[in-house]
């Protein structure tokens, strides 16, 4: 038996794919997660921009943070991460065993995968709708 869960992020809701993952890692598997664009955040679209704009508007310099990515992969390590304990060596060590890519990469594309349940709300905003409001 692999030490490697590979999770299909289509559809699934962001903070329930967190925590699972999260858990995951502490425990020492190697999480990757394949389709990260299609993960989606449940609430009203305009709220959820508003959120991750402001978070991004108090990192106005170079100097200051906080650093919140604009990649829908990026954004749901960040969201793992906000699920681990980071600061201390323990959280760390599982925040690297953790992979995120937009796309299914060819070495993954033969693989068994984890779907996670799927979306059952009205309003919801996927990674990849969100990525392309905050980059412009």
């Amino acid at each position: 038996m692999t030490n490697e869960i590979i999770i299909d992020g289509k559809d699934a809701i962001l903070g329930r794919l967190a925590v699972f993952a999260a858990k995951q890692a502490l425990k020492g598997k190697n999480i990757v997660i394949v389709n990260a664009e299609s993960v989606v955040i449940i609430g009203t679209p305009k709220i959820i921009e508003g959120r991750y704009s402001r978070k991004i508007k108090l990192g106005h310099g170079v100097q200051k943070g906080p650093f919140i990515s604009r990649k829908p992969a990026m954004i749901l390590r960040r969201a793992i991460r906000g699920m681990l304990a980071y600061k201390s060596s323990h959280g760390r060590e599982a925040y690297r065993r953790v992979k995120c890519y937009e796309q299914v990469p060819q070495a993954y594309s033969d693989k068994e995968t984890i779907k996670m349940p799927a979306k059952q709300a009205i309003k919801f905003i996927t990674l990849k709708e969100l990525s392309k409001k905050l980059m412009g």
